[in-house]
């Protein structure tokens, strides 16, 4: 029976040899997948270094983009604010006109009494040179013909 114990130490041995070479193959395996690891966060931190610098480049391009944008908006102010005061200025002066041209329409109407007076003793008058004349040519064709 006592040879049933060195067997049984000799198993437990040989399964202790195996449980530690089967560890020992995992903790390897576990060391390569952490190097593996390891070198990936570099590579990652590598990158995320760069894309910082990019987005800190971005930043400071777009800020000076929008430094330009408000200057050119500001003066597009200006120019907005020229163009206002030359609406205002013509509609000022289209008011002035208007007054002017209401001014002299009321007169015309004021006058157009007088007006018409003054077209009727016109036309009087046109009809009565027109009348004489033609009263002088015939005295002048008489006359002509009593000579012959």
């Amino acid at each position: 029976m006592e040879w049933l114990i060195y067997v049984s130490v000799a198993i437990i041995a040989v399964s202790f040899a195996l449980l530690v070479f089967y560890i020992i193959q995992t903790l390897q395996s576990l060391k390569k997948t952490m190097d593996n690891v390891a070198t990936t966060v570099e590579e990652l931190q590598s990158q995320v270094d760069g894309i910082t610098k990019e987005s800190t480049e971005l930043i400071h391009k777009t800020n000076s983009l929008a430094d330009d944008l408000q200057q050119k908006s500001d003066s597009l102010n200006s120019v907005f604010a020229a163009a206002k005061d030359l609406g205002e200025s013509f509609q000022n002066m289209n008011h002035s006109v208007r007054r002017v041209s209401d001014a002299v329409s009321r007169k015309a109407d004021e006058e157009s009494e007088q007006v018409a007076k003054a077209v009727k003793w016109g036309n009087v008058v046109l009809d009565f040179w027109s009348k004489w004349k033609t009263k002088k040519a015939e005295t002048s064709k008489a006359s002509v013909n009593s000579n012959n």
